[in-house]
């Protein structure tokens, strides 16, 4: 091992040593400050990020600790917020931009997938885009159509993206560290449902706290969780079950209430994604059930079906069965019927072991 790679790891231990509970919105704002502090390329801004401290306070503090010209506000346009962080990444700064909603991200297609996903390519590697774009997503909150939307699908599709969305605190920070210490564009995706605590779907009981579960507490200061490597969430011998944000709180719920022995992968990272931790999952129990919050038709979980089926089709005992939102809008008045909870996971559960 390099000198380098000795003290970079013997650094991460020490500071994995000590930890404080923290909340999602803690962790992440925790992850910018550290950051901050270790490089001063680093910059934060977007809408009301900088004295507001951000729509969910996820950046409070950090103008009031770096000043002005790294941690600032910017117009309410997407595309000029993404446009000047592609400008600012090319020069060598590591521009981490917030999106307030993921629903809010389609003006700036054009500058994440012309400019900042293409830049390495069409520079002949002259050029990188190290910048990462953080973007709260997913409902659950009553945010109707326009604040509760799941986007992961549209940039798994452009090469040259990575697309992460965690599940905990712990993983929130180690990966927005290692996203914005990544020389490739990030879309970084945070389940607004999960910022306060873990939500298994069941909307009409007390919200549980972070504090109170293991995944919250989390390191002070530096460590990183890599970008491409899954975590078996729960393991398990009758299925697998592919997930990613909160609905890994969902999956975990419907499991303990069919008595069902689910392994549960986390994916973490969507892309690029840990094909080996779902081959072998998969090829363990013999079925496999694909979940997330997003619109059915098209979803990432397409893609982990088609996948399942190419690596694993002589080790399935039954067909892959897929939960997801409906294909339409998010609707406000019908939030828990679009809402993939527990009896739902549950019932493709059921259908996977009876087939």
């Amino acid at each position: 091992m390099r000198d380098i790679d000795k003290d970079q790891a013997a650094e991460q231990a020490s500071q994995e040593a000590a930890t404080t509970p923290m909340t999602m919105i803690q962790a992440l704002r925790s992850a910018m400050d550290v950051m901050m502090e270790r490089d001063p390329n680093v910059v934060v801004y977007g809408q009301d990020v900088g004295y507001f401290g951000g729509v969910f306070r996820v950046t409070d503090g950090l103008q009031a600790k770096y000043g002005k010209h790294r941690a600032f506000d910017a117009p309410i346009s997407e595309g000029g917020i993404v446009g000047t962080a592609v400008g600012m990444a090319a020069y060598g700064l590591r521009p981490v931009v917030e999106i307030q909603f993921a629903d809010y991200f389609y003006p700036a297609t054009d500058q994440i997938v012309s400019e900042a996903a293409r830049l390495r390519y069409r520079s002949a590697g002259d050029f990188t885009s190290p910048l990462t774009i953080r973007m709260p997503c997913g409902g659950g909150i009553y945010g109707g159509q326009t604040h509760s939307q799941s986007p992961e699908a549209f940039f798994t599709h452009v090469c040259g993206l990575r697309t992460v969305m965690p599940s905990n605190p712990y993983d929130a920070k180690g990966l927005l560290i290692a996203s914005i210490e990544n020389d490739d564009p990030v879309i970084f995706l945070e389940p607004k449902r999960l910022y306060n605590g873990p939500f298994d779907g069941h909307h009409d009981r007390p919200v549980t706290s972070w504090s109170k579960h293991p995944l919250g507490k989390v390191p002070e200061g530096y460590y990183t969780v890599p970008l491409d490597k899954a975590a078996i969430f729960r393991p398990g011998a009758d299925l697998t079950v592919l997930t990613y944000g909160t609905m890994v709180w969902v999956s975990e719920a419907a499991a303990l209430e069919t008595g069902i022995d689910a392994e549960i992968i986390d994916l973490r990272t969507l892309w690029p994604l840990d094909l080996d931790t779902i081959v072998e999952s998969v090829r363990k129990t013999g079925r496999c059930v694909v979940v997330h919050e997003a619109t059915k038709t098209s979803g990432f979980g397409a893609e982990l079906a088609a996948l399942v089926q190419e690596h694993c089709f002589y080790h399935l005992e039954a067909p892959i069965e897929r939960v997801a939102g409906w294909d339409t809008p998010y609707p406000h008045a019908q939030e828990w019927a679009y809402f993939p909870g527990p009896d739902r996971v549950g019932a493709a559960f059921k259908r996977a072991m009876e087939a």
